[in-house]
C-alpha cells in the first residue's frame, strides 16, 4: 500500500514538472511570435527611414515632398489642376499670408481629409473655423515633430527700408525639416537675414530671389556661400515683371564653393509668372 501511494506521488510529481515544461514551451512560442512580429514591424519602420526624398516642384514656391509613405505640401497654390495625380497630403506647411504662398480656393479644392497643418499665427487667423482641428501654430523659434520629421519655424523678413512692409520679422515662417537624418530648408519669403547666414549643416536649401519681394540673386549667393547647404535649389525666382537670373546665381555660387551643389528644378511649367 505504501509503495503504490509512494508511486502515486511520484506520478504526480513527474506530470507536475511536465506541465510546466509545456507551459514554458507554449510562452516561448508566444515570445517567438511576438519577437517575430516586432521584427517584421522594426524592419518596416526601418524600410521606411531609408527612403529617398523625393522632390516634386508645382510652381514658384510650390513644392511637394514625398519620404515613404508620407506626403508633404509645402505653400500648395494653383488649384486642384496643380496637384492633379499627387498623392494626397498628410502635412502641410504655409509660410506667409500673401497669395502665393495660401491660397484658399486651393486648399478647399484639393484632398485634405488627411493632412495636418504648420503655420504662423498670421496664416491661421485667415483660416476657417471648420479648419480649425487640423492647425498646429508654430512661431519663429518653435519646433515640433509629426510622422518622425521635426520641423523647426526660423524668420524670414526683409531687410532693405523699402521692402520692409512686405515681410515684417515675425509674421511669417522659414522650416527647417529633419527628414532621415537630412535637414531641408525653405526660405519662404525673405532677405538674406543673419538667421538664415547663420544656419548649420544644411543638406538641401530652398532660396527664393525675387525683387521687390525677397532679394537679389548676389545677396541670396551670398547668403548661400555664408550657412553652405550641400545643395541649393533656387526657386521663388520670379517678380512682376522681372525674372531673376538664376543662370548668374549659379555662377556665383559655383565661383565661391564648387562643393556647393546648385540643381535647378522647373518652378514655372506653365510660364504664367
Amino acid at each position: 500500500m505504501k509503495k503504490k501511494k509512494l508511486l502515486i506521488l511520484l506520478l504526480t510529481f513527474s506530470l507536475s514538472f511536465a506541465c510546466k515544461d509545456v507551459k514554458k514551451s507554449g510562452d516561448e512560442i508566444d515570445s517567438t511570435i511576438e519577437n517575430s512580429e516586432h521584427t517584421a514591424e522594426t524592419n518596416k519602420a526601418l524600410k521606411t527611414k531609408g527612403e529617398e526624398i523625393k522632390i516634386v516642384p508645382i510652381e514658384h514656391a510650390t513644392v511637394i515632398l514625398e519620404w515613404g509613405d508620407v506626403t508633404i505640401y509645402i505653400d500648395p497654390t494653383g488649384g486642384p489642376t496643380a496637384f492633379e495625380n499627387q498623392k494626397k497630403p498628410d502635412l502641410i506647411l504655409i509660410t506667409d499670408i500673401h497669395g502665393d504662398h495660401f491660397n484658399m480656393e486651393t486648399l478647399e479644392a484639393i484632398d485634405i481629409s488627411q493632412a495636418r497643418f504648420i503655420l504662423p499665427q498670421a496664416v491661421a487667423d485667415e483660416m476657417p473655423d471648420k479648419f480649425s482641428k487640423k492647425l498646429e501654430i508654430l512661431t519663429n523659434g518653435d519646433s515640433k515633430e509629426f510622422d518622425g520629421i521635426l520641423i523647426e519655424a526660423i524668420p524670414m523678413y526683409n531687410l532693405r527700408e523699402e521692402a520692409k512692409a512686405f515681410h515684417v520679422k515675425g509674421r511669417g515662417n522659414g522650416y527647417i525639416l529633419t527628414i532621415n537624418g537630412q535637414r531641408i530648408y525653405f526660405s519662404g519669403d525673405t532677405e538674406d537675414i543673419p538667421e538664415m547666414r547663420s544656419l548649420k549643416n544644411i543638406d538641401k536649401a530652398f532660396v527664393c530671389m525675387n525683387l521687390p519681394y525677397t532679394m537679389t540673386v548676389e545677396s541670396a549667393a551670398s547668403a548661400v556661400l555664408d550657412f553652405k547647404p550641400k545643395q541649393v535649389y533656387p526657386y521663388h525666382y520670379r517678380g512682376r515683371p522681372d525674372v531673376s537670373d538664376v543662370g548668374m546665381f549659379k555662377k556665383l555660387v559655383d565661383a565661391g564653393n564648387q562643393d556647393i551643389e546648385v540643381v535647378q528644378l522647373d518652378w514655372y511649367p506653365n510660364d504664367e509668372y
